[in-house]
Order: C-alpha cells, then sequence, then structure tokens
C-alpha cells in the first residue's frame, strides 16, 4: 500500500476555514486538540453514530497507551483508565480560539500546516469540527475477514495484508452501510492492532468483565458493509467490501462426548428461528442428522459441529466435542515421546498433535492454544531449556530429576514420566483417570460473501481427521529412579 503523499500547501490553503487576511483575529492557525469521541465522529457519521460514549478499561494501563506507535496511538485519557476521544489537527480563526478561552480542548500549536486537518467553528462558545479535510484520500486493497465467533463481542473484522507498523495508526474507524448508515468505531472496545470488533446485543460483555455498548451497533446486524474509512493523522483510507453481517441469535448447541473410532455421538441444538435452514458438517468420515453423528474410523481429538443456515441470512452455530480412547499409544524413551510397543506411528502422531498440558513438579504448561510452552517438540523431543513467561521449566537442566505428567486431548489416560538425575534411563506409566464428559456450546457465524471467512482467525470450523489440538496444563514433581521399568496400570474411566 503506497504511503499517504504530503498535501500540496496550495491545496490545504485552498482548504482553510476563510480567506487569510490582514486582520489577527482572521488569521488562521494549526494545531491539534483533545476531541471528545461523540464531536470527532458528528460530522463524519451524520445523525447515524448519535451519542459515542468513552471508552472505560478493565485492564486500566492499556487505556494510558497513547504514545507514537502504542496500542491507542493519537487518543487522550483521563489519566486512569478511560480513552475519552481522539487527539487530531485542526484549523481554527484566533477569534474562535479565544472565544473558547480555558476550554479550547489543549489547543497545541503545530510549526506547520498538517497533511489532514478538521476546521474548528466556535458559536455561543461551543466548538464544532468538520469532517476531516483530505486533499488526498486514499484506497487501500486491504483484505476483510468476518468472524461471528470472538470473544471480544459479536462480530470482528480483520483486516489483513496491513504494512508493518499500520495497526496503530487509526484515530477513527467508520463502517458504512448498503442502507447509508454509518457506525462509529473506538479504540479499545472496538478498535484494536488491525481488528475491528463489536457487539449488537447477543454477547455483552467481555473476557475482561467490561460491559460492551452494543446499542449504537444493533443495526449493523443484516446489514452489508460497503466501506470501512479508516481516519489516520494522515486523513481518510478507504477499505471497498462488500461484506454481509449474518444474524446472530441467543442459541445452544450441545454436543456430548463420545469413543473415538467408529460410533456416533448425539447432540441438541435450542434456540434456533423457525426460517433456519440447517446444514450440518463436521468432518471427512462423519454424517450428521437432527440430533445424531455418525462416524467411522474417527481418531481421538476434538471436533466441531457446525450448523449453518443454507439461507444466508442467519450466523453459523457451532459447537466442539471430543472423541476419546484409554488406550496411551506413546511412550518416554532416550529423551524423547515415541510409539508405544503396541502402537502404530500414526497412532503415536495423533497423540503428539492432540497435546495439551504437561506438568512439571508442581508447575502446569500449556502444550498448545494460548500461553503455549514447547517442552516437547512436534517429533515428541523434550527440551530441557525450554522456558515460560515465569522462567526455566527446568531448572536443573537435564541433568535434574523431574516428574512429568503428559496428557493430550481425546486420551483419558496421561503419561507419567519419572526422569532421573545424571542418568539417561526413565520410569513411565499410565495414569488412568476418571475423565467427566463435557459438553460445549458456543454461537458463530458464517457469511455467503466472497471476501468473508467462516470462522474466527486461526481456527477451523472443522476439525482435521486427526483431532485438533486441544488446550491443558498441570504437572508433577520429580523424584527418579536409577534403572528403568515401566509400570502400566488401565482401568476403564467410569
Amino acid at each position: 500500500m503506497k504511503k499517504l503523499a504530503m498535501i500540496p500547501a496550495a491545496a490545504i490553503a485552498a482548504m482553510t476555514i476563510a480567506p487569510l487576511s490582514a486582520s489577527a483575529e482572521d488569521a488562521v492557525l494549526y494545531g491539534t486538540m483533545n476531541i471528545p469521541y461523540t464531536d470527532f465522529y458528528a460530522a463524519e457519521t451524520g445523525d447515524s453514530a448519535g451519542e459515542v460514549d468513552a471508552v472505560t478499561s478493565a485492564t486500566k494501563n492499556k487505556a494510558l497507551k497513547n504514545g507514537e506507535g502504542e496500542l491507542f496511538e493519537g487518543t487522550y485519557n483521563n489519566g486512569t483508565d478511560t480513552i475519552l476521544g481522539v487527539v487530531y489537527p485542526v484549523a481554527i480563526t484566533q477569534a474562535d480560539l479565544d472565544a473558547l478561552g480555558t476550554n479550547n480542548y489543549g489547543f497545541t500549536a503545530l510549526e506547520s500546516q498538517p497533511e489532514a486537518y478538521k476546521n474548528v467553528t466556535v458559536t455561543d462558545g461551543k466548538a464544532s469540527f468538520s469532517a476531516v479535510q483530505d486533499a488526498a484520500p486514499e484506497t487501500a486493497n486491504l483484505g476483510v475477514r468476518l468472524s461471528t465467533e470472538t470473544p471480544w463481542g459479536d462480530y470482528l473484522i480483520d483486516l489483513t495484508d496491513q504494512p508493518e507498523g499500520f495497526d496503530t495508526k487509526y484515530r477513527g474507524a467508520i463502517l458504512k452501510t448498503a442502507d447509508g448508515k454509518a457506525y462509529a468505531m473506538r479504540h479499545e472496545q472496538n478498535i484494536w492492532r488491525g481488528e475491528i470488533a463489536w457487539s449488537s446485543g447477543i454477547k455483552t460483555s467481555e473476557p475482561h468483565g467490561n460491559q460492551l455498548d452494543y446499542r449504537m451497533y444493533e443495526g449493523l446486524m443484516g446489514s452489508t458493509v460497503k466501506e470501512i474509512v479508516l481516519i489516520t493523522k494522515a486523513g481518510y483510507i478507504t477499505v471497498n467490501t462488500d461484506t454481509y453481517i449474518p444474524v446472530k441469535f441467543a442459541s445452544t448447541l450441545t454436543v456430548n462426548n463420545a469413543d473415538a473410532g467408529t460410533g456416533s455421538t448425539t447432540f441438541t441444538a435450542e434456540g434456533i428461528p423457525a426460517d433456519y435452514q440447517k446444514k450440518y458438517a463436521v468432518a471427512e468420515g462423519f454424517s450428521v442428522t437432527d440430533g445424531t453423528i455418525s462416524y467411522t474410523d474417527a481418531k481421538p481429538g476434538s471436533y466441531t459441529l457446525t450448523v449453518s443456515d443454507n439461507g444466508g441470512k442467519y450466523a453459523d452455530i457451532i459447537a466442539s466435542f471430543v472423541l476419546e480412547t484409554d488406550a496411551l499409544p506413546v511412550q518416554y524413551k532416550d529423551g524423547k515421546l515415541v510409539k508405544a510397543d503396541t502402537a502404530t506411528d500414526a497412532e503415536a502422531e495423533n497423540f503428539l498433535k492432540n497435546l495439551a498440558k504437561v506438568e512439571v513438579g508442581e508447575t502446569a504448561y500449556n502444550a498448545s492454544g494460548k500461553g503455549t510452552v514447547k517442552i516437547f517438540d512436534e517429533n515428541g523431543a523434550i527440551n530441557f531449556d525450554a522456558e515460560s513467561r515465569n522462567g526455566k521449566v527446568f531448572a536443573d537442566g537435564a541433568n535434574g530429576t523431574y516428574t512429568l505428567t503428559v496428557t493430550a486431548t481425546g486420551y483419558r489416560n496421561p503419561l507419567t514420566i519419572q526422569i532421573a538425575a545424571q542418568t539417561a534411563e526413565t520410569t513411565t506409566s499410565v495414569q488412568t483417570t476418571a475423565q467427566a464428559t463435557t459438553t460445549t456450546a458456543k454461537t458463530t457465524t458464517v457469511t455467503n460473501n466472497s471476501n468473508t471467512t467462516n470462522t474466527s482467525p486461526g481456527k477451523s470450523n472443522s476439525a482435521p481427521e486427526t483431532g485438533d489440538a486441544g488446550i491443558g496444563v498441570v504437572a508433577a514433581l520429580a523424584s527418579a529412579a536409577a534403572a528403568a521399568a515401566v509400570l502400566t496400570r488401565r482401568k476403564r474411566s467410569s
């Protein structure tokens, strides 16, 4: 994407509030002002946006990150936990600036004319801000990826193919729809690292406990976004798109866990609209009818049932479930997880792909997902130099004594490994556990637009044949043996 060009001085001069005159009061001054969100967006969206609230953060330190290159560059705050609006270049006459007195929005003079700015006029002591005056607005060829499965609200748009560092440059963002409406977005709650998220009233809180302001975005549901207008310090950048925002609704989809291999499981769905034209999908080797999922030769792991609307009006509904086994296809040998004597290479490989947690001593580490610590690599080799954000996983490196408990999604029985100091010999055992069957109900959405994907970033709607790796944690402490012995104790969980 090209860089925004500097606006020629002649073009800027032509766009000033009034022709320059000899009168000092009529002289145009350039500077920056702290503009509240409502005032910042008023001329950009017309009557569409209405009052645009400040954003209060449960993670207070983030609201203060408004320096150059930081999360919310170009915003201003109350000094604690609330982002109040945008710091933006303005043009104002000396007379109007004087009329504001001390309530001058923190006006700070600039040494030269800015590339883009808002005109400020003052009537009866109240300031009004124009739309951005930009002589060279830009159109950017960015990708638009819509997700309806996000913890940050009901919808999330990911702008892909952005230049490095560009995602911190937004001073504002506006979604313009085919019905002529415009929706203003704010930092942190809506604008975050190249993503734009919002609630339309189905999911009304996010993981940090913040309540989401959804009423101003209810009209987005069921509409088609035609333009995403980004406002930077240098002016407008418009992303053209044709993204339908499918209708979401409160629903529950629950799938029961079951045994891997060949068999079936059941599911229930509640709250689906009467005109929802249901279509089911899981993965290759699975078939679905109302209430039943059947499968053949399915490997242990996590899978996803997706219910979509053939009519294209509504969002998808998804739920995850796990196919499980009592078998343990791996053992620890010579510093590596390898196939057990009775297992195949494919079975051992599937276990490694589904690693969920590794416990070392009294500390548990995620083996996949958020906060992953790679204690075992993709080939099963142990890494005695592994580190988490809290420091080394193995305090004494390869010369220590440790007990590890390794758990994989879809495998009821974890593998326990005892590593003795200064010896390659280890003791491994199977821990038989009683693991309750759990169900998961999620809501997500798909759209029928060519520029819209059906899943949240980085997440597939259907699990691979080998099963998706799960998320996990927990570990045990070590005491070791000098000789290798394998103790296997298996008991079917009840």
